[in-house]
Protein backbone atom coordinates (compact mmCIF):
# COMPACT_ATOMS: atom_id res chain seq x y z
CA UNK A 1 0.00 0.00 0.00
CA UNK A 2 2.80 2.41 0.91
CA UNK A 3 4.52 1.66 -2.38
CA UNK A 4 1.34 2.33 -4.39
CA UNK A 5 0.83 5.59 -2.54
CA UNK A 6 4.42 6.66 -3.31
CA UNK A 7 4.04 5.77 -7.00
CA UNK A 8 0.81 7.73 -7.18
CA UNK A 9 2.42 10.74 -5.52
CA UNK A 10 5.41 10.63 -7.92
CA UNK A 11 3.13 10.35 -10.96
CA UNK A 12 1.13 13.32 -9.68
CA UNK A 13 4.36 15.29 -9.31
CA UNK A 14 5.38 14.43 -12.89
CA UNK A 15 2.03 15.68 -14.22
CA UNK A 16 2.41 18.86 -12.18
CA UNK A 17 5.91 19.42 -13.54
CA UNK A 18 4.78 18.84 -17.13
CA UNK A 19 1.92 21.33 -16.71
CA UNK A 20 4.30 23.84 -15.15
CA UNK A 21 6.75 23.35 -18.00
CA UNK A 22 4.03 24.10 -20.55
CA UNK A 23 3.14 27.32 -18.71
CA UNK A 24 6.74 28.43 -18.13
CA UNK A 25 8.44 27.79 -21.44
CA UNK A 26 11.86 29.42 -21.45
CA UNK A 27 12.38 29.18 -17.69
CA UNK A 28 16.12 29.10 -17.00
CA UNK A 29 18.04 26.98 -14.50
CA UNK A 30 20.95 28.54 -12.60
CA UNK A 31 24.26 27.56 -14.18
CA UNK A 32 27.94 28.09 -13.66
CA UNK A 33 30.17 27.14 -10.77
CA UNK A 34 28.98 27.08 -7.19
CA UNK A 35 30.48 29.95 -5.18
CA UNK A 36 30.03 29.85 -1.39
CA UNK A 37 30.33 33.65 -1.19
CA UNK A 38 27.45 34.18 -3.66
CA UNK A 39 25.18 31.17 -3.10
CA UNK A 40 23.44 29.63 -0.12
CA UNK A 41 25.14 26.60 1.53
CA UNK A 42 24.66 23.20 -0.09
CA UNK A 43 25.01 21.38 3.23
CA UNK A 44 24.13 23.04 6.49
CA UNK A 45 25.15 22.67 10.13
CA UNK A 46 23.91 19.65 12.05
CA UNK A 47 23.53 19.07 15.75
CA UNK A 48 25.09 15.82 16.96
CA UNK A 49 24.93 13.96 20.25
CA UNK A 50 27.97 14.36 22.46
CA UNK A 51 30.92 16.73 22.44
CA UNK A 52 32.36 17.57 19.00
CA UNK A 53 36.08 16.67 18.95
CA UNK A 54 36.80 16.85 15.22
CA UNK A 55 35.23 18.14 12.02
CA UNK A 56 36.52 18.14 8.43
CA UNK A 57 35.34 18.13 4.82
CA UNK A 58 34.91 14.86 2.97
CA UNK A 59 33.63 15.90 -0.46
CA UNK A 60 33.52 19.69 -0.31
CA UNK A 61 31.12 21.43 -0.59
CA UNK A 62 28.71 18.49 -0.37
CA UNK A 63 29.61 16.44 2.72
CA UNK A 64 31.71 16.61 5.86
CA UNK A 65 32.50 14.49 8.89
CA UNK A 66 31.88 15.26 12.54
CA UNK A 67 33.50 13.15 15.27
CA UNK A 68 31.72 13.40 18.61
CA UNK A 69 32.51 11.93 22.03
CA UNK A 70 29.85 10.56 24.35
CA UNK A 71 31.01 11.12 27.92
CA UNK A 72 28.42 8.70 29.34
CA UNK A 73 29.34 5.82 27.03
CA UNK A 74 33.02 6.81 26.84
CA UNK A 75 33.10 6.33 23.10
CA UNK A 76 33.46 8.30 19.87
CA UNK A 77 30.88 8.42 17.10
CA UNK A 78 31.30 9.26 13.43
CA UNK A 79 28.68 11.44 11.71
CA UNK A 80 28.65 11.72 7.91
CA UNK A 81 26.79 14.97 7.16
CA UNK A 82 25.16 15.34 3.73
CA UNK A 83 22.73 17.91 2.23
CA UNK A 84 19.16 17.95 3.54
CA UNK A 85 16.28 17.92 1.04
CA UNK A 86 12.79 19.26 1.72
CA UNK A 87 9.65 17.43 0.56
CA UNK A 88 9.55 19.08 -2.88
CA UNK A 89 13.28 18.46 -3.50
CA UNK A 90 12.96 14.81 -2.46
CA UNK A 91 10.04 14.27 -4.83
CA UNK A 92 11.86 16.11 -7.59
CA UNK A 93 14.93 13.91 -7.05
CA UNK A 94 12.85 10.71 -7.40
CA UNK A 95 11.46 12.00 -10.69
CA UNK A 96 14.93 12.87 -11.91
CA UNK A 97 16.23 9.37 -11.04
CA UNK A 98 13.84 7.89 -13.58
CA UNK A 99 14.07 10.58 -16.24
CA UNK A 100 17.86 11.01 -16.21
CA UNK A 101 18.78 7.34 -15.98
CA UNK A 102 17.67 6.22 -19.45
CA UNK A 103 19.51 8.91 -21.46
CA UNK A 104 22.70 8.30 -19.51
CA UNK A 105 22.48 4.55 -20.10
CA UNK A 106 21.40 4.38 -23.73
CA UNK A 107 22.52 7.60 -25.44
CA UNK A 108 26.04 7.69 -26.81
CA UNK A 109 27.93 10.65 -25.36
CA UNK A 110 31.43 12.01 -25.88
CA UNK A 111 31.73 13.99 -22.66
CA UNK A 112 32.85 12.49 -19.30
CA UNK A 113 30.08 10.91 -17.15
CA UNK A 114 30.07 13.77 -14.65
CA UNK A 115 29.59 16.39 -17.36
CA UNK A 116 26.96 14.24 -19.11
CA UNK A 117 24.99 14.03 -15.87
CA UNK A 118 25.31 17.77 -15.32
CA UNK A 119 23.99 18.54 -18.80
CA UNK A 120 21.13 16.06 -18.54
CA UNK A 121 20.12 17.47 -15.15
CA UNK A 122 19.99 21.01 -16.49
CA UNK A 123 18.01 19.89 -19.53
CA UNK A 124 15.40 18.12 -17.42
CA UNK A 125 15.05 20.97 -14.96
CA UNK A 126 14.49 23.38 -17.86
CA UNK A 127 11.81 21.06 -19.26
CA UNK A 128 10.11 20.96 -15.87
CA UNK A 129 10.22 24.75 -15.64
CA UNK A 130 11.33 24.60 -12.01
CA UNK A 131 12.24 27.74 -10.12
CA UNK A 132 15.15 26.68 -7.89
CA UNK A 133 18.39 28.30 -6.77
CA UNK A 134 21.96 27.27 -7.52
CA UNK A 135 22.48 25.44 -4.21
CA UNK A 136 19.41 23.26 -4.87
CA UNK A 137 20.69 22.36 -8.34
CA UNK A 138 23.96 21.21 -6.80
CA UNK A 139 22.17 19.26 -4.07
CA UNK A 140 20.21 17.38 -6.72
CA UNK A 141 23.37 16.82 -8.74
CA UNK A 142 25.14 15.44 -5.66
CA UNK A 143 22.49 12.79 -4.99
CA UNK A 144 22.19 11.85 -8.68
CA UNK A 145 25.94 11.47 -9.01
CA UNK A 146 26.12 9.56 -5.72
CA UNK A 147 23.59 7.06 -7.06
CA UNK A 148 24.77 6.65 -10.66
CA UNK A 149 28.54 7.11 -10.40
CA UNK A 150 29.33 6.94 -6.69
CA UNK A 151 28.80 4.54 -3.80
CA UNK A 152 25.30 5.51 -2.68
CA UNK A 153 24.97 5.72 1.10
CA UNK A 154 28.69 4.94 1.50
CA UNK A 155 29.81 7.81 -0.71
CA UNK A 156 30.90 10.27 2.02
CA UNK A 157 32.83 7.51 3.82
CA UNK A 158 34.68 6.58 0.63
CA UNK A 159 35.98 10.16 0.43
CA UNK A 160 37.47 10.03 3.93
CA UNK A 161 41.23 9.32 3.69
CA UNK A 162 41.30 8.46 7.41
CA UNK A 163 38.99 5.45 6.99
CA UNK A 164 40.52 2.05 6.23
CA UNK A 165 37.56 -0.34 6.63
CA UNK A 166 33.76 0.01 6.54
CA UNK A 167 31.64 -2.77 8.10
CA UNK A 168 27.90 -3.43 7.95
CA UNK A 169 26.74 -6.29 10.21
CA UNK A 170 23.06 -6.50 9.29
CA UNK A 171 19.69 -4.78 8.94
CA UNK A 172 19.05 -1.58 10.91
CA UNK A 173 22.51 -1.78 12.51
CA UNK A 174 24.92 1.18 12.43
CA UNK A 175 27.91 0.87 10.15
CA UNK A 176 31.28 0.66 11.88
CA UNK A 177 34.45 2.14 10.45
CA UNK A 178 38.13 1.80 11.27
CA UNK A 179 39.52 5.33 11.54
CA UNK A 180 43.23 6.19 11.62
CA UNK A 181 42.81 8.40 14.69
CA UNK A 182 39.84 6.89 16.53
CA UNK A 183 40.12 3.19 15.59
CA UNK A 184 36.80 1.25 15.57
CA UNK A 185 33.98 3.76 15.71
CA UNK A 186 30.22 3.65 15.19
CA UNK A 187 28.73 5.80 12.43
CA UNK A 188 25.32 7.39 11.90
CA UNK A 189 24.61 5.35 8.74
CA UNK A 190 22.19 2.39 8.75
CA UNK A 191 20.32 0.36 6.09
CA UNK A 192 16.83 -1.10 6.35
CA UNK A 193 16.14 -4.61 4.99
CA UNK A 194 15.18 -3.87 1.37
CA UNK A 195 17.67 -1.04 1.07
CA UNK A 196 20.57 -3.21 2.26
CA UNK A 197 19.66 -6.21 0.11
CA UNK A 198 19.41 -3.98 -2.97
CA UNK A 199 22.68 -2.27 -2.09
CA UNK A 200 24.53 -5.61 -1.81
CA UNK A 201 23.15 -6.77 -5.18
CA UNK A 202 24.06 -3.45 -6.80
CA UNK A 203 27.66 -3.57 -5.47
CA UNK A 204 28.09 -7.07 -6.89
CA UNK A 205 26.57 -6.16 -10.28
CA UNK A 206 28.65 -2.99 -10.66
CA UNK A 207 31.82 -5.02 -10.16
CA UNK A 208 30.74 -7.68 -12.66
CA UNK A 209 29.81 -10.37 -10.11
CA UNK A 210 26.62 -12.28 -9.35
CA UNK A 211 25.18 -12.69 -5.86
CA UNK A 212 21.94 -14.46 -4.96
CA UNK A 213 20.31 -16.60 -2.27
CA UNK A 214 21.87 -19.62 -3.97
CA UNK A 215 25.30 -17.95 -4.08
CA UNK A 216 25.15 -15.63 -1.05
CA UNK A 217 28.86 -14.88 -0.49
CA UNK A 218 30.98 -12.93 -2.97
CA UNK A 219 34.42 -11.37 -2.73
CA UNK A 220 34.96 -8.64 -5.27
CA UNK A 221 36.75 -5.44 -6.21
CA UNK A 222 34.76 -2.20 -6.45
CA UNK A 223 35.15 0.33 -9.24
CA UNK A 224 37.77 2.33 -7.32
CA UNK A 225 39.86 -0.75 -6.49
CA UNK A 226 38.54 -1.24 -2.94
CA UNK A 227 38.03 -4.83 -1.78
CA UNK A 228 34.55 -5.89 -0.70
CA UNK A 229 33.26 -9.03 1.00
CA UNK A 230 29.50 -9.34 0.46
CA UNK A 231 26.90 -11.59 2.10
CA UNK A 232 23.24 -11.59 0.99
CA UNK A 233 20.27 -12.54 3.15
CA UNK A 234 20.11 -14.28 6.53
CA UNK A 235 21.26 -17.82 5.77
CA UNK A 236 24.96 -17.24 6.37
CA UNK A 237 24.68 -13.96 8.31
CA UNK A 238 21.63 -14.32 10.65
CA UNK A 239 21.33 -10.59 11.36
CA UNK A 240 20.83 -9.87 7.67
CA UNK A 241 22.86 -8.95 4.63
CA UNK A 242 26.35 -7.75 5.48
CA UNK A 243 29.45 -6.34 3.86
CA UNK A 244 32.97 -5.19 4.64
CA UNK A 245 34.79 -2.75 2.38
CA UNK A 246 38.57 -2.53 2.57
CA UNK A 247 39.30 0.84 1.01
CA UNK A 248 41.79 1.22 -1.79
CA UNK A 249 44.20 4.14 -1.58
CA UNK A 250 44.99 6.14 -4.72
CA UNK A 251 48.25 7.10 -3.01
CA UNK A 252 49.82 3.85 -1.79
CA UNK A 253 52.14 3.86 1.19
CA UNK A 254 55.83 4.29 0.44
CA UNK A 255 58.83 3.21 2.54
CA UNK A 256 58.85 6.78 3.88
CA UNK A 257 55.30 6.30 5.21
CA UNK A 258 56.38 3.06 6.92
CA UNK A 259 59.23 4.97 8.55
CA UNK A 260 56.91 7.76 9.66
CA UNK A 261 54.48 5.30 11.24
CA UNK A 262 57.33 3.43 12.94
CA UNK A 263 56.54 0.14 11.22
CA UNK A 264 60.19 -0.19 10.20
CA UNK A 265 63.40 1.61 11.19
CA UNK A 266 65.90 3.28 8.86
CA UNK A 267 68.32 0.37 9.33
CA UNK A 268 65.64 -2.19 8.48
CA UNK A 269 64.54 -0.25 5.42
CA UNK A 270 68.11 0.01 4.09
CA UNK A 271 68.48 -3.75 4.73
CA UNK A 272 65.32 -4.52 2.73
CA UNK A 273 66.40 -2.17 -0.06
CA UNK A 274 69.63 -4.12 -0.40
CA UNK A 275 67.72 -7.43 -0.31
CA UNK A 276 65.30 -6.36 -3.06
CA UNK A 277 68.02 -5.04 -5.34
CA UNK A 278 70.06 -8.23 -4.95
CA UNK A 279 67.17 -10.55 -5.85
CA UNK A 280 66.35 -12.00 -2.43
CA UNK A 281 62.98 -13.74 -1.96
CA UNK A 282 60.79 -12.15 0.72
CA UNK A 283 57.51 -13.12 2.39
CA UNK A 284 55.52 -10.64 4.50
CA UNK A 285 53.43 -12.43 7.14
CA UNK A 286 51.00 -11.25 9.79
CA UNK A 287 47.43 -11.33 11.01
CA UNK A 288 44.45 -9.48 9.59
CA UNK A 289 45.03 -5.70 9.30
CA UNK A 290 48.70 -6.03 10.31
CA UNK A 291 49.71 -4.15 7.15
CA UNK A 292 51.58 -6.93 5.35
CA UNK A 293 50.20 -6.14 1.87
CA UNK A 294 50.80 -2.42 2.43
CA UNK A 295 54.42 -3.11 3.38
CA UNK A 296 54.99 -5.44 0.44
CA UNK A 297 53.64 -2.81 -1.94
CA UNK A 298 55.88 -0.17 -0.40
CA UNK A 299 59.04 -2.29 -0.37
CA UNK A 300 58.48 -3.26 -4.02
CA UNK A 301 59.20 0.39 -4.89
CA UNK A 302 62.87 -0.54 -4.45
CA UNK A 303 62.72 -2.85 -7.51
CA UNK A 304 65.21 -1.54 -10.12
CA UNK A 305 63.41 0.56 -12.75
CA UNK A 306 63.86 -1.53 -15.90
CA UNK A 307 63.32 -4.95 -14.32
CA UNK A 308 60.33 -6.90 -15.67
CA UNK A 309 57.74 -7.19 -12.92
CA UNK A 310 54.54 -9.27 -12.73
CA UNK A 311 51.94 -9.00 -9.96
CA UNK A 312 49.34 -11.71 -9.31
CA UNK A 313 46.36 -11.05 -7.03
CA UNK A 314 42.86 -12.27 -6.17
CA UNK A 315 41.65 -8.70 -5.80
CA UNK A 316 43.57 -5.69 -7.04
CA UNK A 317 45.47 -4.02 -4.20
CA UNK A 318 48.98 -3.37 -5.46
CA UNK A 319 49.80 -0.03 -7.05
CA UNK A 320 53.28 0.48 -8.45
CA UNK A 321 55.07 3.22 -10.34
CA UNK A 322 57.01 0.90 -12.62
CA UNK A 323 57.21 1.05 -16.41
CA UNK A 324 57.75 -2.67 -17.14
CA UNK A 325 54.87 -4.01 -15.02
CA UNK A 326 52.25 -6.61 -15.95
CA UNK A 327 49.32 -6.77 -13.50
CA UNK A 328 47.27 -10.02 -13.33
CA UNK A 329 44.05 -10.66 -11.40
CA UNK A 330 42.22 -13.98 -10.93
CA UNK A 331 38.72 -14.55 -12.31
CA UNK A 332 35.89 -16.76 -11.15
CA UNK A 333 33.77 -18.61 -13.70
CA UNK A 334 31.44 -16.41 -15.71
CA UNK A 335 28.66 -18.23 -17.66
CA UNK A 336 30.46 -20.90 -19.71
CA UNK A 337 33.95 -19.54 -19.09
CA UNK A 338 36.56 -21.20 -16.91
CA UNK A 339 38.01 -20.03 -13.62
CA UNK A 340 41.38 -18.33 -13.87
CA UNK A 341 43.11 -19.12 -10.59
CA UNK A 342 46.23 -17.76 -8.98
CA UNK A 343 47.91 -21.05 -9.88
CA UNK A 344 46.98 -20.53 -13.56
CA UNK A 345 48.29 -16.97 -13.54
CA UNK A 346 51.52 -17.94 -11.82
CA UNK A 347 52.24 -20.72 -14.30
CA UNK A 348 51.47 -18.36 -17.18
CA UNK A 349 53.61 -15.59 -15.70
CA UNK A 350 56.74 -17.74 -15.87
CA UNK A 351 56.43 -17.76 -19.68
CA UNK A 352 56.67 -13.95 -19.64
CA UNK A 353 60.26 -14.25 -18.36
CA UNK A 354 59.79 -11.93 -15.35
CA UNK A 355 62.65 -10.91 -13.09
CA UNK A 356 60.37 -10.16 -10.13
CA UNK A 357 57.06 -11.87 -9.29
CA UNK A 358 54.75 -10.43 -6.62
CA UNK A 359 51.94 -12.71 -5.43
CA UNK A 360 49.19 -11.08 -3.37
CA UNK A 361 48.82 -13.98 -0.92
CA UNK A 362 50.08 -17.57 -0.82
CA UNK A 363 47.51 -20.04 0.49
CA UNK A 364 47.22 -23.05 -1.85
CA UNK A 365 48.66 -25.00 -4.74
CA UNK A 366 50.20 -21.89 -6.28
CA UNK A 367 52.84 -21.99 -3.51
CA UNK A 368 54.63 -24.94 -5.15
CA UNK A 369 54.92 -23.02 -8.40
CA UNK A 370 56.05 -19.92 -6.51
CA UNK A 371 58.86 -21.82 -4.80
CA UNK A 372 59.78 -23.48 -8.07
CA UNK A 373 60.12 -19.98 -9.50
CA UNK A 374 62.46 -19.08 -6.62
CA UNK A 375 64.61 -22.12 -7.45
CA UNK A 376 64.86 -21.13 -11.12
CA UNK A 377 66.18 -17.63 -10.53
CA UNK A 378 63.01 -15.52 -10.28
CA UNK A 379 62.83 -13.09 -7.39
CA UNK A 380 59.50 -13.33 -5.55
CA UNK A 381 57.61 -11.32 -2.97
CA UNK A 382 54.42 -12.52 -1.34
CA UNK A 383 52.25 -12.38 1.78
CA UNK A 384 50.82 -15.00 4.15
CA UNK A 385 48.43 -15.08 7.08
CA UNK A 386 50.63 -16.18 10.01
CA UNK A 387 51.71 -14.55 13.26
CA UNK A 388 55.24 -15.94 13.70
CA UNK A 389 58.19 -17.33 11.76
CA UNK A 390 57.48 -20.88 12.91
CA UNK A 391 53.81 -20.57 11.95
CA UNK A 392 54.82 -19.51 8.43
CA UNK A 393 57.12 -22.53 8.11
CA UNK A 394 54.44 -24.88 9.45
CA UNK A 395 51.84 -23.51 7.03
CA UNK A 396 54.18 -23.84 4.07
CA UNK A 397 55.11 -27.44 4.88
CA UNK A 398 51.64 -28.75 5.71
CA UNK A 399 48.14 -28.97 4.19
CA UNK A 400 46.90 -27.40 2.02
CA UNK A 401 50.13 -25.73 0.79
CA UNK A 402 52.57 -28.67 1.12
CA UNK A 403 55.84 -27.12 -0.03
CA UNK A 404 58.70 -29.65 0.45
CA UNK A 405 61.21 -28.54 3.08
CA UNK A 406 64.16 -28.41 0.64
CA UNK A 407 62.16 -25.89 -1.43
CA UNK A 408 61.22 -23.73 1.56
CA UNK A 409 64.89 -22.97 2.13
CA UNK A 410 64.80 -20.98 -1.14
CA UNK A 411 63.07 -18.26 0.88
CA UNK A 412 65.60 -15.66 2.02
CA UNK A 413 63.76 -13.15 4.24
CA UNK A 414 60.60 -13.41 6.31
CA UNK A 415 59.04 -10.20 7.70
CA UNK A 416 56.42 -10.84 10.38
CA UNK A 417 54.19 -7.86 11.17
CA UNK A 418 51.80 -7.33 14.04
CA UNK A 419 48.98 -4.97 14.99
CA UNK A 420 49.75 -4.10 18.62
CA UNK A 421 49.00 -1.51 21.25
CA UNK A 422 51.64 0.94 22.43
CA UNK A 423 51.07 4.12 24.38
CA UNK A 424 47.31 3.62 24.27
CA UNK A 425 47.23 3.48 20.47
CA UNK A 426 47.16 0.68 17.94
CA UNK A 427 50.39 0.48 15.98
CA UNK A 428 51.74 -1.72 13.20
CA UNK A 429 55.24 -3.04 13.72
CA UNK A 430 57.63 -5.45 12.03
CA UNK A 431 57.88 -7.76 15.03
CA UNK A 432 60.53 -9.97 13.39
CA UNK A 433 62.70 -9.90 10.29
CA UNK A 434 64.14 -13.40 9.97
CA UNK A 435 66.61 -14.97 7.55
CA UNK A 436 66.03 -18.56 6.43
CA UNK A 437 69.40 -20.29 6.65
CA UNK A 438 68.69 -23.82 5.41
CA UNK A 439 68.12 -27.28 6.83
CA UNK A 440 69.96 -28.27 10.02
CA UNK A 441 71.90 -31.42 9.17
CA UNK A 442 71.56 -32.78 12.73
CA UNK A 443 67.84 -32.25 13.32
CA UNK A 444 66.50 -32.00 9.76
CA UNK A 445 64.56 -28.87 10.79
CA UNK A 446 64.59 -25.57 8.93
CA UNK A 447 66.97 -23.10 10.56
CA UNK A 448 66.42 -19.36 10.76
CA UNK A 449 67.94 -16.40 12.58
CA UNK A 450 66.46 -13.07 13.61
CA UNK A 451 68.05 -10.18 11.75
CA UNK A 452 65.83 -7.70 13.64
CA UNK A 453 63.33 -7.99 16.45
CA UNK A 454 60.85 -5.50 17.89
CA UNK A 455 60.90 -4.91 21.65
CA UNK A 456 57.29 -4.14 22.59
CA UNK A 457 58.15 -2.68 26.00
CA UNK A 458 60.40 0.08 24.64
CA UNK A 459 59.04 0.21 21.06
CA UNK A 460 62.56 -0.27 19.70
CA UNK A 461 64.08 -2.54 17.08
CA UNK A 462 67.01 -4.72 18.10
CA UNK A 463 69.56 -5.91 15.56
CA UNK A 464 70.53 -9.57 15.45
CA UNK A 465 72.48 -11.78 13.04
CA UNK A 466 72.44 -10.55 9.44
CA UNK A 467 74.12 -13.24 7.36
CA UNK A 468 72.28 -12.06 4.25
CA UNK A 469 74.38 -8.92 4.08
CA UNK A 470 77.55 -11.04 4.09
CA UNK A 471 76.07 -13.08 1.26
CA UNK A 472 75.46 -9.91 -0.75
CA UNK A 473 78.96 -8.68 0.06
CA UNK A 474 80.45 -11.88 -1.37
CA UNK A 475 78.23 -11.71 -4.48
CA UNK A 476 79.36 -8.15 -5.17
CA UNK A 477 83.00 -8.73 -4.28
CA UNK A 478 82.86 -5.96 -1.67
CA UNK A 479 84.98 -5.64 1.40
CA UNK A 480 83.24 -5.33 4.77
CA UNK A 481 83.87 -1.59 4.79
CA UNK A 482 82.35 -1.23 1.30
CA UNK A 483 79.23 -3.12 2.45
CA UNK A 484 78.84 -0.90 5.51
CA UNK A 485 79.42 2.19 3.37
CA UNK A 486 76.65 1.16 0.96
CA UNK A 487 74.20 0.48 3.81
CA UNK A 488 75.05 3.86 5.32
CA UNK A 489 74.50 5.64 2.00
CA UNK A 490 71.04 4.13 1.65
CA UNK A 491 70.15 5.06 5.21
CA UNK A 492 71.17 8.65 4.42
CA UNK A 493 69.05 8.70 1.25
CA UNK A 494 66.00 7.43 3.14
CA UNK A 495 66.58 9.81 6.03
CA UNK A 496 66.94 12.73 3.61
CA UNK A 497 63.65 11.84 1.87
CA UNK A 498 61.90 11.35 5.22
CA UNK A 499 63.05 14.73 6.55
CA UNK A 500 61.72 16.41 3.39
CA UNK A 501 58.43 14.51 3.39
CA UNK A 502 58.96 12.79 0.02
CA UNK A 503 56.17 10.22 0.42
CA UNK A 504 54.29 10.46 -2.89
CA UNK A 505 54.93 7.14 -4.57
CA UNK A 506 55.78 8.54 -8.02
CA UNK A 507 58.24 11.01 -6.54
CA UNK A 508 59.76 8.49 -4.15
CA UNK A 509 60.25 5.89 -6.89
CA UNK A 510 61.81 8.53 -9.16
CA UNK A 511 64.30 9.36 -6.38
CA UNK A 512 65.23 5.70 -5.91
CA UNK A 513 65.66 5.29 -9.67
CA UNK A 514 68.01 8.26 -9.73
CA UNK A 515 70.10 6.61 -7.04
CA UNK A 516 70.34 3.47 -9.18
CA UNK A 517 71.36 5.56 -12.20
CA UNK A 518 73.92 7.79 -10.46
CA UNK A 519 74.44 7.12 -6.74
CA UNK A 520 77.46 9.42 -6.45
CA UNK A 521 75.47 12.34 -7.88
CA UNK A 522 72.61 11.76 -5.44
CA UNK A 523 74.97 11.50 -2.48
CA UNK A 524 76.74 14.67 -3.55
CA UNK A 525 73.44 16.57 -3.57
CA UNK A 526 72.56 15.21 -0.14
CA UNK A 527 75.94 16.08 1.30
CA UNK A 528 75.60 19.59 -0.03
CA UNK A 529 72.18 19.70 1.70
CA UNK A 530 70.60 21.56 -1.19
CA UNK A 531 66.91 22.16 -0.71
CA UNK A 532 66.17 21.99 -4.44
CA UNK A 533 67.20 18.36 -4.76
CA UNK A 534 64.37 17.54 -7.16
CA UNK A 535 65.35 20.22 -9.65
CA UNK A 536 69.05 19.45 -9.47
CA UNK A 537 68.56 15.77 -10.07
CA UNK A 538 66.06 16.34 -12.86
CA UNK A 539 68.51 18.67 -14.57
CA UNK A 540 71.30 16.14 -14.14
CA UNK A 541 69.12 13.37 -15.55
CA UNK A 542 68.18 15.51 -18.55
CA UNK A 543 71.85 16.29 -19.21
CA UNK A 544 72.75 12.60 -19.11
CA UNK A 545 69.96 11.72 -21.54
CA UNK A 546 71.03 14.51 -23.88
Amino acid sequence: MASNHTDSRLESLRRQLRRTAELLQGTTVPGGAYRPSDHSPIVGDHDVDGRVVDQYWLNAPFSYAVISYDETESQHRYHAIEPDLDRFESDLLETLYDDVRAPLLYEKRDEPPEEALRQELRRRLQQYGTNIDTATVYRLFYYLYRRFQGFGRLDPLMYDPHIEDISCDGYELPLYIYHDDYQDIESNITFDRDELDNYIIRMAQQSGRHISVGNPIVETTLQDGSRAELALGEEVTPRGSAFTVRKYSDEPFTPIDLLEYGTYSLEQMAYLWMAIEHNKNIVFAGGTASGKTTSMNAISMFIPPRSKLITIEDTRELSLYHDNWLSCVTRERLDEGADVTMYDLLRSSLRHRPEYIIVGEVRGEEAITLFQAMNTGHTTLSTMHADSVQTVINRLENEPINVPRPMVQSLDVLCVQTLARFGGERVRRASTIAEIEGIDQRTGELDYTNAYRWESGSDEFREGTRSLMDEIREERGWSQSELLRELQRRRLVLQFLQERGVNEYQRFTAMVNRYYASPDTVMQRIEEAETDLDTDLDDKSDQQQA
